[in-house]
């Protein structure tokens, strides 16, 4: 029966909406005024490339993470009751044990991927928690993984990449549809938000207030330093869980500099946007991060398609050139490891990244950053440029390569193995000539510009 649901599931969800769960960039910016923050802010836009792990109570079945309980009419189960599809999703707590759990593994392959940061999801919209909290039972630590050591799973995935000097991200969703005090129990559940009028139960949603609150504080001064807490679930506004007071509180005690995402809530509290599934359009010179999956979804699914190396070099060189970060959607195993799968591609974005890293890494924009498939990153020195030529998949690489703008002067050379290449400017347009015998895959040269 699981797996019938997991692929009926996995397929009805995407063909009903591919976007209805999807969160868009807000309309604006709000620079913060914290210095901590800000300083933080830009450390973090040094990293460039990072991991969200979604791992969960969907990871059992291999469906999409939480959406196929909510009631919303763009959902189609493979149940003729709903009532009955949620108490069976609800009850895979009892057969979630990913006994081969082995945080260092992950840590290892994202190390080796080039990735700078995390960010762990503590709790999906479902409720279900991640961790050991005291709040309710409705979690890992209580489920059939309740006797192993490593119960308080987050603990241990954040320890791990802590040791690889990862910056670090809590995710977390605030609407929370196991809650008694979100979704009672004596209405229906027909959309994402509360299931009633808060005017009419206004002890019930200070409850849930409460609740919510309590778990993030929990979060945030129990299990160490934290670089960013990323909030999802935006028809929740962080400041009615009581986000201002908990901000105020942690970044004068245990998370100094505490950069928050709050997102698609336009305001103090989305210190960085957080277009999902996408690129934005144009350049952009305020912090942001496109979050994209590697396959199709962000949990693990059976018979998933990946997006090659080459598909993630190229997003990553366009989202750098145009001011972002990109967060590469990955989910563990229900045993609660890396498929081999995903460390194969993986290791070939590192490997890529070890030679061409500086394109990358540490960089900032530039004013003109594309032209066809070259992508324009500046160096923080602000004297040199890097090109590179994100070679689409299925392609070959050129003998030359074109742009408009940017013109070079003095030596121009690949970064992998710093060869020099010819170059002729003429008119505006740049050719370069590249060596013979590359490898079939995107190259970055570095350079000088006129000024």
């Amino acid at each position: 029966m699981v797996s019938l649901l997991g692929g009926a599931m996995a397929l009805n969800i995407h063909a009903q909406s591919e976007n209805s769960f999807v969160h868009g960039q807000s309309d604006g910016y709000e620079w913060p005024t914290d210095k901590g923050v800000l300083e933080k802010l830009d450390k973090w836009q040094d990293q460039k490339f990072g991991v969200l792990f979604h791992w969960g109570l969907y990871s059992v079945p291999g469906i999409v993470e939480s959406w196929n309980i909510c009631s919303e009419d763009w959902i189609v189960r493979p149940m003729d009751s709903y009532y009955d599809y949620k108490k069976w999703y609800f009850g895979l707590i009892d057969e979630f044990n990913p006994t081969d759990f082995d945080p260092d593994q992950w840590a290892r392959i994202m190390e080796e991927a080039g990735m700078k940061y995390m960010i762990f999801t503590t709790k999906h919209h479902d409720g279900f928690c991640m961790y050991d909290t005291k709040y309710t039972d409705f979690s890992i630590a209580n489920g059939a993984f309740k006797n192993d050591p490593r119960k308080d799973v987050a603990r241990h995935v954040w320890d791990a990449f802590r040791k690889k000097n990862f910056m670090m991200g809590c995710y977390f969703s605030k609407p929370d549809w196991h809650c008694e005090w979100f979704w009672n129990p004596e209405y229906d559940t027909p959309r994402r938000g509360a299931n009633y009028k808060k005017e009419r139960h206004p002890e019930w949603w200070k409850n849930y207030q409460e609740y919510t609150y309590n778990q993030l504080k929990e979060l945030m001064t129990g299990y160490g330093s934290f670089d960013i807490l990323w909030l999802d679930g935006g028809w929740v506004k962080g400041e009615e869980v009581g986000l201002d007071k908990l901000l105020a509180e942690v970044r004068s005690t245990t998370q100094p500099g505490l950069i928050s995402v709050d997102r698609a809530i336009k305001g103090r509290n989305e210190n960085y946007q957080t277009p999902e599934r996408g690129i934005p359009a144009k350049q952009l010179d305020y912090p942001w991060e496109s979050c994209i999956t590697l396959s199709h979804d962000w949990g693990w699914v059976a018979n998933p398609v990946f997006k090659t190396p080459r598909k993630v070099i190229g997003m990553l060189s366009e989202i750098c050139a145009k001011g972002g970060s990109l967060a590469l959607g990955v989910g563990p195993t229900p045993q609660g490891l890396i498929q081999p799968e995903v460390e194969a591609i993986l290791k070939e974005i590192g490997a890529w990244l070890k030679v061409n890293g500086k394109a990358i890494y540490n960089t900032r924009i530039t004013p003109n950053y594309n032209t066809g498939n070259v992508w324009f990153t500046a160096d923080k020195n602000e004297k040199t440029l890097y090109a590179i030529y994100a070679l689409p998949d299925g392609e070959e690489l050129p003998a030359t390569i074109e742009w408009e703008g940017n013109e070079p002067v003095g030596r121009m050379t690949l970064l992998k193995g710093k060869r020099a290449v010819s170059y002729t400017c003429k008119d505006g347009k740049v050719i370069v000539k590249l060596p013979k015998g590359l490898k079939n895959e995107p190259i970055a040269l570095s350079f000088n510009v006129k000024k």
